[in-house]
């Protein structure tokens, strides 16, 4: 890092210092994360980008896109024992979720939303029902959800209803969007359309978004396996076909900067 930060993208110094974060090669990948996405146009879109840099729980909770401590910035709040470190946070299994503090119903459009994880964890099939981020509404019902599941099958749905895929591995850079009314569910991994279908859509719920387990109308339940290994996680407005191509490119030379890529 410059001294006083100079040559740096002001909204990347900006989370850098709320962080704490001097670290070159985090600086260095924060910096050129920050330009990309706003050379790509979807820095506008995003409400919450959680890149989980630093190693500790301190500086994994910031919002990249607003890096304030303070809910309504939407930083995270880590419940249970997460297990903190270069490569991001893990799960144990059993208490472990991260709320952002983000109320879909509040913060993103009636028919309008994307949700992303970036997951370094082979999950393989055991029986049961984990979320890696979730908010579930029953009453009516309405989800907004990414679950690397058992047998190998990825759930994504945006609003009400649900679909699934079968894809070529659990980990990768995970993603479910939707633009408007009149789109269709689209499901991304690494950057390639798994899921194209047409469901309806009520609205998003009313409850804040939880990451490696479901926020079930205020209750944290279906945890994800234990060893969980997330990367990276936002939520902001839909992407187009072609945003989700290029924010994968984004987060991918991101993730290779750090040496986490997989």
């Amino acid at each position: 890092m410059m001294a006083g930060g100079l040559g740096l993208d002001p909204d990347a110094l900006a989370f850098l210092t709320a962080a704490g974060i001097t670290d070159a090669t985090i600086t260095a990948a924060i910096d050129t994360l920050v330009l990309d996405l706003k050379g790509y146009g979807i820095w506008t879109k995003m409400k919450a980008i959680y890149p989980f840099v630093g190693g500790t729980a301190t500086t994994h909770k910031y919002n990249l896109k607003d890096p304030v401590d303070s809910d309504a910035a939407f930083r995270i709040q880590f419940n249970g024992g997460w297990v903190h470190n270069a490569n991001g946070i893990a799960t144990n299994g059993f208490n472990t979720f991260a709320d952002t503090k983000l109320n879909p119903f509040v913060s993103l459009g009636i028919n309008d939303g994307h949700i992303s994880i970036y997951n370094r964890t082979t999950l393989n099939p055991i029986s049961g029902n984990y979320s890696d981020i979730r908010a579930f509404e029953s009453s009516p019902n309405r989800w907004t959800w990414i679950s690397i599941l058992t047998s190998g099958v990825q759930y994504y749905t945006i609003g009400s209803g649900a679909s699934g895929i079968s894809p070529t591995s659990t980990i990768g850079h995970f993603l479910a969007s939707r633009n408007n009314s009149n789109s269709v569910q689209k499901g991304f991994r690494n950057g390639a359309i798994t899921m194209n279908v047409s469901s309806s859509f009520i609205s998003h719920p009313n409850y804040n978004i939880y990451i490696g387990a479901a926020n079930n109308q205020g209750s944290a339940s279906e945890y994800q396996r234990g060893g969980t290994n997330y990367a990276f996680a936002s939520i902001g407005d839909g992407l187009t076909d072609t945003e989700a191509a290029n924010y994968y490119t984004a987060v991918q030379a991101f993730q290779t900067t750090l040496g986490r890529q997989v």
